[in-house]
């Protein structure tokens, strides 16, 4: 029987002109309709690497150099990490040309339409992370140059100063929308890419690549640990990309094939190594200070230290942007009194009230370490939940039914119990929670289990086994209905008879009341 089932949609729709940069964005978190979907994977690639390719990733590369790596074991880090992150965000970003809608909402396929709130949660966390590093690191870069060439004082109230107006800015590039975003990175992508190439030039005459500080200076005590903590930072960087892919896949026609959707976070995020090694690099020259970005450039020719501003000005524009569209974009779903424009507001101002904490009363790199370990060990279980739901599934997806909840109605493919899938909650819950227990992020987040592996953090590897053998599980043991799959049926996995919830107006939810608010 497969009068129910998911019916996939032919893609032979004329395209409309893409709009200019200049208009502000209306649509929120609705499908996309096919005719408007005028990106490519080539702008995918780009506004990865473009958010990417910033003094924020810069940041993430210097730390196995904090930690007390040499120049080479730092290397090894970086690329070990990144390899690792990149593979496991490849597949994000098939999701929005098929549902034509985010990663949040197309992970209510298999969390519920309610459920997937868990991905909305996982954007806020990347986003006020990501926007605040690259925030804070833009600001303090600024303050290095003009304390360098002006002989400005350093001072919380000048920092606070430079802060509000890089983040002020980010939410005025977030509020414009996608093609204001696409514009901005893509002078990121060549702008950045060559003024980081420079270092070469720049530093050529002292950079030493035999660096190393010896066994005593290992944050960990030994090598494995602080080089197994050292190469999950840099994973973080990929990896919180995951719950934002959809947001720009989304504009991408759904006929693209799927080798190029992948080959386009590959190929982005693989051009990440150009600011991670400048970091790592980099780090090694002003390694044993406390504020890197100002001592930096304290340490540049001048030529170049001028040009480092500029790299921390566009930087903190590309990097706080794509970080902060997302998270906003979803926020006006799942609290549907605001819309994409004053949620991004509200989140931008949440985020710089963030960074003047952490600026004032907690240690920066304590700080970051503790949020890229809660990124890292939260959001892949998510994504490889996210990963095997699209093979059983055969990447079919019901656009109309992803959005119920969002149209203030109940019912659909989705539903399931209430608007939850426990299949997919208590298997991100499970792995969530076990991974934390063994994660090793010092001094804010360390778990009972942390010695396990002589002090290696295992935490990733606990959370993907977990993730996979509880889903797979719970989808074996305890069958979803044959109505959430398309005609061909599932892959691997069984199916089961079960009626569909037909869709209902929900009059008493949020976002029924938010529509009916606005007319």
């Amino acid at each position: 029987m497969t009068d129910n089932r998911v019916v996939v949609l032919s893609d032979d729709t004329a395209l409309n002109a893409r709009p200019r940069a200049t208009e502000v964005e209306q649509r929120g978190i609705d499908t996309i309709p096919d005719a408007d979907r005028t990106s490519t994977w080539i702008d995918l690639m780009r506004i990865q690497f473009g958010g990417a390719n910033t003094f924020a990733t810069v940041l993430l590369g210097t730390f196995p150099i904090a930690l007390g790596l040499s120049f080479w074991q730092a290397v090894a880090a970086v690329v070990l990490g990144l390899g690792v992150g990149i593979l496991f965000l490849m597949p994000m970003g098939l999701f929005g040309p098929r549902t034509g809608t985010n990663n949040a909402v197309s992970s209510g396929a298999f969390f519920g339409v309610r459920g997937r709130v868990v991905g909305s949660f996982l954007s806020l966390l990347t986003a006020i992370a990501f926007y605040s590093i690259s925030v804070w690191v833009g600001g303090d870069a600024l303050v290095g140059g003009l304390s360098r060439l002006f002989g400005v004082p350093d001072s919380i109230g000048l920092r606070t100063v430079i802060y509000g107006l890089i983040g002020l800015i980010v939410i005025v590039v977030v509020v414009f929308g996608y093609q204001f975003m696409l514009l901005i990175n893509k002078t990121a992508v060549i702008a950045n890419t060559i003024l980081f190439l420079l270092a070469i030039v720049a530093f050529a005459t002292v950079f030493d690549p035999g660096y190393d500080p010896g066994p005593d200076a290992l944050a960990l005590g030994a090598f494995w640990p602080t080089f197994i903590l050292s190469a999950l930072i840099v994973m973080s960087n990929p990896i919180s990309f995951g719950a934002f892919l959809g947001d720009w896949s989304r504009y991408i026609p759904a006929a693209t094939p799927k080798r190029r959707i992948l080959a386009a976070t590959a190929l982005g995020q693989g051009l990440t190594l150009i600011p991670f090694l400048f970091g790592v690099a980099t780090a090694t020259l002003v390694a044993g200070e406390i504020d890197y970005v100002f001592e930096l450039i304290q340490a540049a020719p001048l030529w170049y230290a001028v040009l480092l501003m500029v790299v921390a000005f566009i930087g903190g524009l590309s990097t706080g942007s794509t970080s902060l569209y997302g998270t906003g974009l979803d926020f006006s779903s799942v609290f549907p009194r605001f819309t994409r424009v004053t949620a991004t507001i509200s989140i931008g101002v949440a985020a710089f009230l963030f960074i003047l904490l952490g600026r004032l009363f907690f240690d920066l790199l304590a700080a970051v370490n503790a949020f890229v370990g809660a990124i890292v060990v939260t959001t892949t279980p998510w994504m490889i939940i996210m990963a095997i739901g699209f093979i059983v599934r055969r990447g079919a997806f019901d656009r109309r039914d992803l959005q119920v909840f969002n149209r203030g109605e109940t019912g659909g493919r989705y539903w399931f119990s209430a608007g939850v899938n426990w299949r997919g909650m208590v298997a991100w819950i499970g792995s969530a929670v076990l991974g934390l227990t063994f994660a090793n992020y010092p001094p804010i987040i360390v778990g009972p289990f942390t010695n396990v592996a002589g002090g290696a953090d295992i935490s990733l590897l606990v959370a993907i086994v977990s993730a996979a053998v509880l889903y797979l599980g719970a989808l074996f043991l305890f069958p979803e209905p044959k109505h959430v799959f398309p005609a061909e049926g599932p892959r691997l996995v069984p199916e089961k008879d079960a009626p569909m919830t037909p869709v209902a107006a929900d009059p008493a939810s949020s976002a029924a009341k938010a529509h009916a608010r606005r007319g």
